[in-house]
């Protein structure tokens, strides 16, 4: 191994859950303190949104609370982030619904099970790395197609409206059935609703620093108990929360059931790996901490396991959460951990009273989630960036809205990959007449520009490839290639300005130097880096079709010394 050959870093480096660090560096009262104070802070953000979360999947709020309280538990002391904090997350809903709706609450039990192993294994093989390369417009594109479809999900007990039939699924007839029952608005019901996100909206914009969320609920659990209020609330829909956790059981892991899962498994992967990252990045920028991707997805699949072994639903990293744990002074992942724990003490302590929490409240505190969800500013920001941008942004947002959020995630990507090579390829260039200038040995980093007229021999034509030469470029350079004139003595091909090739573009230059031959002239390549240079020799550009030289003035001068008949006689195995 030379000294400039990267290590490659060790099983630990990697997979030490950021715990055992902090622990490591020793672990005061001190530090235990601000943990305490963030974990109670991150809890009592938590307790209520758990609930709604789940509620709006379509399954009971126990699960919402199951999954924070486990979940949440296990992503802090197995994760490798500092600050993350796992729990329920607004863009599973619709997935969510989704499966309980076609599979039912086991069904959705199974396919977070699943979706644990499978992020463990993306986090063994170390693929986690990757999940960064989602591109930025599919990303917002799906997160504001997602807080479309929390908002839509939420009039009905916005509203209180009372519906003929199940509430439909997808966007367009969930709306039309929407405006169909208007007439049965609860006026009280929708109050309530005005009121919760009146008075989040009121302390977040004065005191930033209360929890919006508990009080608002709270005020609006009191009224409705004591004034009798005419609505829906958790006990009325679901007879209220359990005073414990669940025995642990595993789901139904016949052959059958799996393959029936399956899909839904992996799209809560895929969600919950992008959205855990996601969060961890964002803690590490409010913080100057880095996070161990790798290890973060194998305690998210822990995560997962763990809360569909009790009977919870899906978990993943929580940007807000996670924003409020920073903010809040936690010192590292004991914070996340005792928010669990607060949250066990309130299902232990004080689970009764949740059963008067009006839903209509639950609902007015999604939608102040869907509208923060939405970033309308990042998503008005990319409709004026370019046309490339704006066009995978509205695919991934309409296809999420109005048809499934695996085809936005995949269409949108699919797009992006496309635009980026397309943006690659218009970068790579093909310059002919290159000088003969002293400077040349400087020009190997492909920065100086270069004047066609000072070229001084027009029977060696000299050519410059730069930028990444690939596929989507191999084309157009071949073209450029042989759209010469005249035709040239001898051929220099410099490359010192491409920093990688593939196999399209060595069979171009291979295909190039071959059809030279056949004309008589000789093939030079100046600069080619070794692995570029390797790619070359594999698909026969080698040696005598091809002669390599490490500078550009070299091969240039050695070129015209052949066609004058004075050149000694070439060293075919090239140089370097």
């Amino acid at each position: 191994m030379t000294a400039r050959t990267a290590r490659r870093p060790a099983f630990a480096e990697l997979f030490t859950p950021k715990l055992v660090t902090v622990l490591g560096e020793g672990y005061r009262a001190a530090h235990l303190r601000a943990d305490a104070v963030a974990g109670l802070t991150v809890a009592i953000v938590a307790l209520p949104l758990s609930m709604a979360i789940a509620i709006a999947s379509g399954v009971s709020p126990d699960r919402g609370l199951y999954a924070a309280i486990v979940g949440g538990f296990l992503v802090s002391a197995l994760g490798g982030s500092r600050f993350q904090i796992g729990g329920p997350a607004g863009a599973f809903i619709v997935l969510v619904a989704a499966t309980v709706a076609q599979h039912g609450v086991d069904g959705l039990i199974l396919a977070t099970f699943l979706s644990g192993l499978i992020l463990i294994a993306v986090g063994l093989m170390r693929l986690g790395t990757y999940i960064k390369y989602i591109p930025y417009p599919v990303t917002v594109g799906f997160t504001a197609g997602i807080a479309v479809i929390i908002l839509t999900s939420q009039f009905k007990d916005l509203l209180g409206l009372t519906l003929t039939g199940p509430e439909p699924g997808p966007t367009v007839p969930k709306v039309e059935a929407l405006v169909a029952a208007l007439p049965s608005l609860n006026a009280v019901a929708a109050s309530i609703a005005a009121g919760v996100i009146a008075l989040v909206a009121l302390l977040r914009r004065f005191r930033p620093h209360w929890p919006g969320f508990l009080i608002a609920v709270a005020l609006a659990a009191v009224a409705a108990a004591l004034l009798h209020l005419p609505v829906e609330t958790i006990g009325t829909r679901f007879g209220g929360i359990p005073q414990s956790l669940p025995s642990p059981a595993l789901p139904d892991l016949s052959p059958a059931r799996i393959a029936a899962l399956l899909p839904a498994a992996l799209s809560f992967a895929l969600l919950g790996g992008i959205e855990s990252l996601l969060s961890a990045v964002v803690a590490d920028s409010m913080t100057g901490r880095r996070h161990r991707s790798n290890c973060e997805l194998v305690a998210q699949g822990v995560a997962n396991l763990g809360s569909a072994l009790f009977g919870g639903i899906c978990v993943t990293g929580t940007i807000a959460r996670t924003a409020t744990n920073v903010r809040s002074g936690a010192h590292g992942p004991v914070a996340g951990m005792l928010h669990s724990l607060f949250l066990l003490a309130f299902i232990l302590l004080a689970a009764p009273l949740a059963s008067y929490i009006p839903l209509a409240a639950l609902a007015g505190v999604l939608a102040v989630v869907a509208w923060n969800m939405a970033e309308k500013h990042e998503f008005a920001i990319l409709l004026r960036a370019s046309r490339g941008d704006a066009l995978v942004l509205l695919v991934t947002f309409l296809l999420v809205v109005f048809r499934d959020l695996t085809e936005g995630i995949l269409a949108g990507f699919a797009l992006g990959t496309l635009l980026f090579l397309h943006r690659m390829a218009q970068s790579v260039e093909v310059e002919t007449g290159l000088p003969l200038i002293a400077e040349d040995r400087a020009d190997r980093d492909g920065t100086d520009g270069f004047d066609p007229a000072l070229a001084g021999d027009a029977s060696v034509a000299v050519y410059r490839i730069s930028g990444a030469f690939f596929f989507g470029a191999a084309g157009t350079v071949g073209a450029a290639l042989d759209r010469i004139g005249e035709h040239p003595r001898a051929h220099v091909i410099d490359l010192s300005a491409v920093p990688l090739a593939d196999s399209s573009a060595a069979a171009s230059i291979a295909g190039f130097a071959k059809r030279a031959q056949r004309q008589g002239a000789p093939v030079y390549i100046s600069g080619a880096r070794p692995a570029v240079r390797h790619l070359l020799f594999v698909h026969g550009a080698r040696p005598p079709l091809v002669r390599y030289r490490p500078v550009l003035e070299d091969a240039v001068a050695e070129a015209r010394a052949a066609l004058a008949g004075d050149a000694p006689r070439p060293d075919d195995a090239g140089d370097g």
